[in-house]
């Protein structure tokens, strides 16, 4: 049985960062480190960009999994930041949940470390809830290419959808006309190769 489309939209729509935390990030192994940190950035900024509502949460912070890494909490400094003391879904945790119902969002793009964990238990737990449930792959980490294609089939097969940053992108953009310039900045930031789209029609745009 096939999942029917459930299309992103940017006014339905709450982001949660799982346990980026300094500990689990060393092992992350299925992705390189730079382009990893890039994913995840890129999904930070995106979720700027659109004014999704964002949720941050860590688990275990004085312990093995460390803090949040760096940048996150700078680049979402009124977001609801939720530091577990040890549960290890976060949907167990009460202020977790609360958070997420507070945004009032029924759409949640879940990210995290590690996969199969961080990101698998509370993708899982949500759609139990009622909630479509977008997960963004590549700003998600985990040992090795095994435990990251055993979540993704389990989460897949309880109804969740996969994506890229970039696919995500684009799905709550809908369409171009609703700007150009942003959106293609974004891009150009974390996509080195999509800086010759947006030089190529600048150059096209400036005869104008």
């Amino acid at each position: 049985m096939t999942t029917p489309y459930k299309r992103l939209d940017k006014d339905q729509a709450a982001v949660l960062l799982v346990d980026h935390q300094a500990g689990l990030l060393s092992l992350v192994r299925d992705i390189e480190p730079d382009k990893f940190k890039n994913n995840v950035l890129a999904l930070a900024d995106l979720a700027r960009y659109f004014k999704l509502p964002t949720i941050l949460t860590t688990s275990f912070e004085d312990g093995p999994n460390g803090p949040l890494v760096p940048g996150l909490q700078q680049a979402f400094p009124d977001a609801p930041y939720i530091a577990r003391p040890g549960q290890i879904n976060a949907w167990d945790n009460e202020d977790f949940v609360k958070a997420i119902e507070a945004t009032g969002k029924k759409q949640l793009i879940i990210a995290g470390v590690v996969t199969e964990v961080c990101v698998a238990f509370p993708a899982l737990s949500a759609i139990e809830a009622g909630y479509d449930v977008f997960v963004v792959t590549d700003a998600s980490g985990t040992f090795n290419e095994i435990t990251r294609h055993s979540a993704w089939d389990r989460m897949s097969s309880a109804g969740a959808q996969l994506m890229t940053w970039f696919g995500l992108a684009c799905e709550l953009h809908r369409d171009w006309r609703n700007d150009i310039e942003g959106l293609g900045t974004l891009f150009s930031n974390h996509i080195p190769d999509y800086r010759n789209l947006m030089t190529s029609y600048a150059k096209l745009t400036s005869g104008k």
